[in-house]
């Protein structure tokens, strides 16, 4: 019999639709570790591929994760029998005489991160992970601990990481400087951009890492604290509003908004709603709380996320390397296991007694002014008009974070070749080329604003090169218009949404002047040329294997043609949507051009710019 990847995911099969059944699939997602454990418990080695870090950096995440996880599970009341296992890592790990010793931390490091886990399992169950120790044990844990916390941390989300250190610190009985603590508080705080939005530190940026570690860890404190009650209050009170804004990066059947870095976290983003639950927060009807939850986890179990023998892959929707991010180790994805803290609570508890409910349907678009984006639903996906952030730190920062449009059915696509121009994916993205070999694309913006339910940003591809961006939703269909003023002439490429590609070439399409269409066996995926004068060529591209997030193989229909030296002004209408007799209705009826008149006139009258973008506040 042929292997099926999707079998090796400890998910499938699973209906998750209980919390029994989420215990089954925690423990489905630890079993296979066990025999990647070292002989004295401290490090989990689950590949040869490497993260910029060290070797022993890597080893404790994979130690360390999955107690985001684990800890939950066992202060709910269940049973675990590998409390040993850890207590000898715990042990040994933090003993510098110890060959598995994990590493003097002397600036900046990987394992900042991964002691908050740690932090977080000490002040959830001391009664296992501390107590039991023997004394010498207990010293070299804490001396790690408060080195660590001495240093510096990186000024994003990891500020609480160290704070988490310090709940755990706090619960085991171990004084140190509070003050640091409060500071660090105190500047989180200034990351706050209103309406339950943070941004993720000085950076012109707002993605997954506010809901699954600004919002998660915010709701932990909130859970966790003694005597901060103010502090807490606020933090319940944004992830309150918050909630009601990032419902809509999930779509109706469970998938979440594929955008930003860090996605081979995958059903981490399942931590919010967990997170809500934990800090026992109504912040929407607990039977909401609940769909979101359980939904997000039934669409992890329909993918091939994980390797032969079950382990995690680096990946998204498949084991992909090319996606992922230079910190991204083998023990990276366990991060997952966040998404489990309501095991912590009972039976009892109103979220697992909630019966599930779907989530309301949005009849019309939906704007959100922090992260520079206007939200859609189509049939099993959430569309995102993106007015582009800012990531020139990251490999595909721009792929990540600055394309025209994000969905959670079809992902994005990087580029595994910038200098081919002719086989660029540029889904949801224009390219621009001035020698037919290298290619631009959008990398940041000098201006973003939004109006309604409509987005204006202004790029420079090069210095002498501008483009105005407008962008309009008209569900399931968007518009993109581009005003572009260059001093010689280019050549453009236009991209819609890449879909599965079939094999044996059973693929239909349609390649004319003006229209790109491709019909896949689940998926259509089209783009039509809107702009005034000649028409652009389309093309139906298959793209390079691997490049796209949620398939292995992809076709992107394209518009394609030169433009001269000046002032041009080209527009498209974009469409993907499953297959079938909606699907083919819709697509018989593509919207006519915005006028760009009144595009202007409203942004001229109702343009706010975009907070995430906000270069004042970014600094």
């Amino acid at each position: 019999m042929t292997y099926d990847p999707l079998t090796s995911n400890p998910l499938a099969g699973n209906p998750l639709a209980s919390r029994a059944d989420v215990e089954r699939a925690l423990r489905d997602l630890f079993q296979p570790l066990l025999p990647f454990f070292s002989a004295g418990g401290a490090r989990v080695r689950l590949s040869a591929a490497a993260a910029h870090f060290d070797r022993a950096a890597a080893d404790l995440e994979g130690f360390a994760r999955p107690l985001w996880g684990l800890a939950p599970l066992a202060a709910g009341g269940a049973a675990f029998e590998h409390w040993e296992l850890y207590r000898r890592g715990l042990s040994n790990g933090t003993d510098p005489a110890h060959p598995e010793y994990w590493g003097k931390i002397n600036s900046t490091d990987q394992r900042m991160v991964e002691l908050a886990a740690i932090g977080f399992t000490l002040r959830l169950l001391p009664q296992l992970v501390w107590d039991p120790l023997p004394e010498q044990a207990k010293r070299n844990l804490a001396a790690y601990l408060l080195h660590v916390r001495r240093l510096d941390f990186v000024d994003d989300n990891w500020k609480f990481l160290r704070v988490l250190v310090d709940l755990g610190l706090e619960q085991i009985g171990i004084d140190f400087d509070r003050s640091l603590t409060d500071r660090y508080l105190e500047e989180l705080d200034g990351f706050y951009l209103g309406d339950g939005w943070y941004r993720d530190g000085a950076q012109r940026r707002v993605d997954h890492y506010i809901p699954f570690a600004m919002h998660f860890y915010g709701l932990i404190y909130a859970r966790l604290q003694r005597g901060d009650d103010e502090r807490a209050g606020r933090y319940r009170e944004r992830a309150r509003l918050f909630a009601q804004d990032i419902r809509h990066w999930f779509d109706d059947e469970g998938g979440m908004l594929a955008f930003g870095c860090s996605l081979t976290y995958r059903f981490a983003c399942a931590g919010f709603w967990a997170a809500l639950a934990f800090a026992e927060l109504e912040a929407l009807p607990w039977g909401e709380i609940k769909g979101y939850f359980l939904r997000h986890l039934r669409w992890w179990a329909k993918h091939p996320i994980a390797d032969r023998d079950g382990i995690l892959s680096i990946g998204h929707g498949y084991p992909n390397l090319l996606m992922s991010e230079s910190y991204n180790s083998d023990g990276s994805p366990y991060w997952a296991l966040k998404a489990f803290l309501p095991l912590a609570l009972p039976e009892s508890h109103p979220f697992w007694q909630a019966r599930e409910l779907p989530a309301p349907r949005a009849s019309e678009a939906v704007p959100l002014r922090h992260p520079g984006m206007v939200m859609f639903k189509t049939p099993g996906n959430v569309v995102a008009l993106s007015s582009g952030q800012e990531n020139l730190q990251m490999r595909f920062g721009s792929e990540k974070y600055a394309k025209f449009a994000y969905t959670s059915r079809y992902g994005f696509s990087v580029e595994s070749d910038e200098r081919s121009y002719q086989n660029a994916v540029l889904d949801g993205m224009i390219g621009l080329s001035d020698d037919n070999r290298h290619f631009r694309v959008r990398e940041t913006n000098e201006e973003a604003l939004i109006a309604g339910e409509c987005l204006y940003a202004r790029w420079k591809p090069w210095n002498d090169v501008t483009v105005e961006t407008w962008l309009v939703p008209e569900a399931p269909w968007h518009m993109r218009v581009h005003r572009i003023t260059a001093p010689r002439p280019l050549h453009v490429t236009e991209g819609g949404f890449a879909i599965a590609r079939a094999d044996l070439n059973a693929d239909r399409f349609e390649e004319e002047q003006g229209l790109a269409s491709i019909r896949g066996k689940d998926d259509i995926s089209l783009i039509v040329d809107l702009s005034e004068g000649p028409k652009r060529t389309g093309r139906a591209h298959q793209a390079p294997p691997n490049t796209n997030l949620v398939a292995a193989k992809t076709m992107i229909p394209q518009l394609r043609g030169s433009i001269p030296a000046g002032t041009t002004v080209l527009a498209a209408a974009v469409l993907a949507l499953p297959a079938g007799a909606g699907a083919e209705q819709a697509a018989a009826s593509p919207p006519e051009a915005p006028s760009l008149f009144a595009l202007e006139a409203l942004f001229k009258v109702k343009g706010q710019r975009v907070t995430a973008f906000d270069i004042e506040s970014a600094r």
